[in-house]
C-alpha cells in the first residue's frame, strides 16, 4: 500500500553483513571451515534495506481465514495516524452476493441514518454496502522482525515498523445509538421536574483554580480522558490505495531491495559463534511492569476485605452512599459480626428512612472544597445535613426549597439530592429506597438513638438556617397526637372525628348538588380536599362515562357539567386523544405541562387546573375509562392506573377500538393472536394492516405481549 505523495527516504546501509552458512539437516550453525562433518554447502549474502524501515507495517487479519484474502476487494479509502500506528481501510461489499442479506442491510442503514438524506450519511444508497477495518497493535517491540525477500542468491531483509491486526469497526452502532437518544430527547424534551426549572436570573459563582500538584499531574495524564484527547489531537494523514498488481505497488516492492550493494562498502560480519548464538538467542530478562495507577475510589472486593471492618465500612458507604442494612452485610466479608458492623455503620452513617447515609463530614473531609464552585467543606457538610435531615421528614423534597435555603450553588445542590434521591415529574426529589421498616422493628435501639442524633443536627440547622421544623409541616396533615393520650381517650377521639366529618361530608355533598356540579369534598379539621369520585358517578353512570341522567349535567350546552372545564381544556384534551387514542392520566398531565410550558409568556388561558378538572374534560371528549385488571404486585401509581380511551372518533375504526377496550378489561397483556381471532369473530376477515394499526394507535409490545400504552411497568 503505497501514499499519493511517498513520505522522504531514509537512506540505505550496505550489505552484506551476515553470512549464514548453512547445511542440510545440521541442527547448529558454524561459524568456521574446520568442521569436515559440517561441510558448507552454499553462501548467501544478506543485505539490510532501510528505505522502507519507517513505514512497512505487516497486516494481519485474524478474523478472516488465510485463503480468503481482500486482493480483489474494492478499497474505498485508507488512512492512518504514524505515531499512534493507527491504521484504518474502508471496503465495499458486495451487496449482490446470495450471502449478503438486503432487508438486514437495509435496516442497519436506515437506523445508522434514519429516513432523510444528508451528505453525512454513512451508507448514500440506503443500505450497508462497505466496511471498516480498523488496526490494534499486536505488538509494541518489533526489533525482531522484518520482511525479506529473495533475489539471486542474495537476501533483502527490511526492519518493521508495526505489526497491525486489522479488525471489523463497529462504530456505526455508535452512531445508530446517538440517533436513538436523540430522537428520545426531542420526544421528552421539557420533560423534567416544575423545581428543575431554570430561573431567568442566577447568581454565578467565580472560582480561581490551585495550583496543581504533582501527584495530581500524574493522575490526570495516566487518565483515559487524558489518553483519549492525546490520541484525537494527532491528525489522520490520508492515504490511496493500490492493488497488489499495480504498477505503483511494484514500484514500491523495489525499496525492499538494498539499494546500494558495493562490495567495496560491505562489512562482513565476524562474530564468534558463542556470540552469534547470543545474538539469535539472547538470554531471558525477566521485563518488569509498571503497576497501573488506577483511581483512588476503585478497590476490589478482595482487596476491600483485607481491611480492617471499620475501613470495610467507611469504603462501601463512601462509595455507595446510600445502603440498606441487609445490603452491607451481604457486601462484608462472611461471618461478620452484626453487632460490630452495627457499631462501624454508626460512625461513619446517619439513619434515614430505615436506610444508612454516609456523614456529611466523610464525603467532605475538612480542608477540602466543592469540585463544582470551591465552597470549602464545613458549608457544604450543613448543606447535605439540612437535606438529609429534610428527608427524615418526608419522601420527597423540592430542589428550589432547598437551594433557598442553603444558599448553595444549584450544582452542589444537586450533587447532595443524587446522592440519596431521584426526581420526579410534578413531585420534586423522591428519596431512591423504601422506608426499611424491618430494620427499625427489628433494631429499635439503633433508630432510637439516631432519632435523638437527629434531634441534635435539627437544633444546629435551626440555628444556621434559621427556621423552626413547624415551617416544613404540611398544612394539611394531622398534627402527631401525644404520646401520654389512653386508648380509651383515643377511641373518643376518633369517635367525634368520625362524627364530624359524616356530618362536613353530608353537608358539602348537599351544596355540590344544589349548583349542579358533581365533585365532592371532604372537609378535614378546617381543610377542604377534593375526593376523587371518578370510578362510583351516580345515576346512570358506564365505566366512569356520565350518562345521560347523571346529575350535573347541562345538557342544553351538550352535556357540559355546569362551571366544567374550559372549552380551551377541552379542546386541548380532544387534540391530544385523537393523536395519542390511550393514556393514562399521569401521561396526560405531563403532556398537559409541556402543553403550559410552550404557550408565550401572559398567554396562559389555564388558571389552576386540578386532576379532576382534567378527568371531567376527558370524560366529555368522546373518551372512556377503561378498567385494567392491574395484577397484585405492580406498583403503578394510582395516575398510571387510570387509563382513558378515545372512544368515538368518527371513523369506521371505533369499533374496533372498543372491542380491543374490552380484552383489555379482562387481562392487561394480551397475545396477537387473541386480538386478531376476536376482531374475526366479530367483524369478519379482518386485514393485517388493519390490526398493525390497531395495535399501533393503541398498544406497546413487549416480550410477545401486547400492553396499553402507558401500562407496561419496567
Amino acid at each position: 500500500m503505497g501514499e499519493a505523495d511517498r513520505w522522504a527516504l531514509s537512506g540505505s546501509s550496505a550489505g552484506p553483513f551476515w553470512r549464514h552458512l548453512l547445511a542440510p539437516g545440521s541442527d547448529h550453525i558454524n561459524m568456521a571451515s574446520g568442521d569436515e562433518d559440517d561441510p558448507i554447502i552454499e553462501e548467501i549474502d544478506v543485505y539490510l534495506s532501510k528505505s522502507l524501515a519507517d513505514k512497512l507495517y505487516l497486516l494481519q487479519y485474524p478474523v478472516r481465514p488465510g485463503t480468503m484474502t481482500y486482493d480483489d476487494v474494492n478499497h474505498l479509502s485508507a488512512k492512518i495516524k504514524p505515531k499512534q500506528q493507527r491504521l484504518e481501510l474502508e471496503m465495499a461489499m458486495n451487496t449482490m452476493s446470495p450471502n449478503y442479506c438486503r432487508s438486514k442491510g437495509e435496516q442497519i442503514a436506515l437506523n445508522v441514518d434514519g429516513t432523510t438524506y444528508d451528505e453525512t450519511n454513512t451508507y448514500s444508497v440506503k443500505m450497508m454496502d462497505k466496511q471498516t477495518f480498523s488496526s490494534m497493535q499486536a505488538t509494541t517491540n518489533t526489533s525482531r522482525y522484518a520482511a525479506a525477500v529473495f533475489r539471486k542468491g542474495e537476501l533483502h531483509i527490511t526492519p518493521l515498523t508495526g505489526i497491525l491486526q486489522m479488525r471489523p469497526s463497529f462504530s456505526y452502532l455508535d452512531k445508530a445509538d446517538s440517533k436513538t437518544r436523540e430522537r428520545e430527547a426531542a420526544n421528552e424534551g421539557g420533560d423534567s421536574s416544575q423545581d428543575e426549572a431554570e430561573e431567568e436570573a442566577k447568581a454565578i459563582t467565580v472560582r480561581f483554580a490551585r495550583p496543581e500538584s504533582e501527584q495530581a499531574r500524574q493522575r490526570r495524564i495516566q487518565s483515559y480522558e487524558f489518553l483519549q484527547k492525546k490520541q484525537a489531537e494527532e491528525p489522520w494523514i490520508h492515504l490511496q490505495y493500490h492493488a497488489a498488481k499495480d504498477s505503483r505497488s511494484e514500484h514500491e516492492r523495489q525499496y525492499l531491495f538494498c539499494q546500494s550493494v558495493d562490495a567495496s562498502q560491505n562489512s562482513e560480519l565476524v562474530k564468534t559463534p558463542k556470540e552469534y548464538l547470543a545474538m539469535l538467542m539472547p538470554p531471558l530478562a525477566e521485563e518488569k511492569f509498571a503497576k497501573p495507577v488506577g483511581p483512588s475510589n476503585v478497590l476490589s472486593m478482595a482487596q476491600l476485605r483485607t481491611l480492617p471492618l471499620g475501613e470495610q465500612v467507611k469504603t462501601l458507604m463512601k462509595n455507595v452512599k446510600l445502603m440498606p442494612f441487609a445490603n452491607l452485610m451481604g457486601l462484608l466479608a462472611s461471618g461478620s459480626d452484626q453487632t460490630s458492623v452495627l457499631r462501624c455503620i454508626q460512625q461513619v452513617a446517619l439513619l434515614v428512612q430505615g436506610n444508612w447515609v454516609v456523614k456529611s463530614d466523610v464525603l467532605y473531609p475538612k480542608n477540602t472544597c466543592s469540585a463544582h464552585s470551591g465552597v470549602p467543606a464545613e458549608v457544604l457538610c450543613r448543606g447535605r445535613d439540612f437535606v438529609m435531615w429534610r428527608f427524615t421528614q418526608e419522601r420527597s423534597v423540592m430542589r428550589k426549597e432547598i437551594t433557598s435555603i442553603i444558599k448553595l450553588p444549584p450544582e452542589d445542590v444537586k450533587e447532595f439530592l443524587e446522592h440519596v434521591a431521584t426526581p420526579r415529574v410534578n413531585r420534586g426529589w423522591e428519596f431512591l429506597l423504601p422506608t426499611d421498616v424491618e430494620f427499625i422493628k427489628k433494631h429499635p435501639d439503633v433508630a432510637h438513638r439516631q432519632n435523638m442524633l437527629w434531634l441534635g443536627i435539627q437544633s444546629k440547622l435551626e440555628k444556621v438556617f434559621n427556621f423552626s421544623k413547624e415551617d416544613f409541616m404540611p398544612k394539611s396533615s394531622p398534627q402527631p397526637e401525644p404520646v401520654h393520650v389512653s386508648g380509651v381517650q383515643r377511641l373518643k377521639l376518633a369517635q367525634e372525628r368520625a362524627q364530624e366529618n359524616k356530618a362536613s361530608l353530608k353537608r358539602s355533598l348537599e351544596a355540590r348538588h344544589a349548583d349542579g356540579s358533581i365533585q365532592m369534598t371532604q372537609k378535614l379539621d378546617g381543610e377542604e380536599e377534593p375526593m376523587d369520585t371518578s370510578s362510583s358517578v351516580p345515576n346512570g353512570s358506564v365505566n366512569g362515562y356520565p350518562g345521560a341522567n347523571s346529575p350535573g349535567v347541562d345538557h342544553a350546552n351538550g352535556g357540559s357539567p355546569a362551571n366544567g372545564p374550559s372549552p380551551e381544556l377541552q379542546e386541548f384534551v380532544t387534540n391530544t386523544f385523537r393523536k395519542h387514542a390511550v393514556l393514562t392520566l399521569n401521561e396526560l398531565k405531563r403532556l398537559f405541562n409541556l402543553h403550559l410550558a410552550s404557550m408565550p409568556a401572559g398567554q396562559n388561558v389555564f388558571s389552576s387546573i386540578s386532576d379532576h378538572m382534567l378527568q371531567d374534560a376527558v370524560l366529555l371528549c368522546q373518551c372512556k375509562q377503561i378498567m385494567v385488571p392491574f395484577p397484585a404486585q405492580s406498583k403503578a401509581a394510582p395516575d398510571e392506573r387510570k387509563v382513558f380511551g378515545l372512544w368515538e372518533k368518527g371513523d369506521d375504526f371505533d369499533k374496533h377500538r372498543r372491542l380491543l377496550y374490552d380484552l383489555f378489561t379482562k387481562n392487561y397483556r394480551i397475545r396477537r393472536s387473541a386480538i386478531q381471532t376476536k376482531l374475526a369473530q366479530e367483524f369478519g376477515d379482518v386485514s393485517k394492516a388493519e390490526v398493525d394499526r390497531l395495535l399501533q394507535e393503541c398498544c406497546i409490545c413487549n416480550a410477545g405481549y401486547w400492553y396499553l400504552k402507558g401500562t407496561l411497568q419496567s
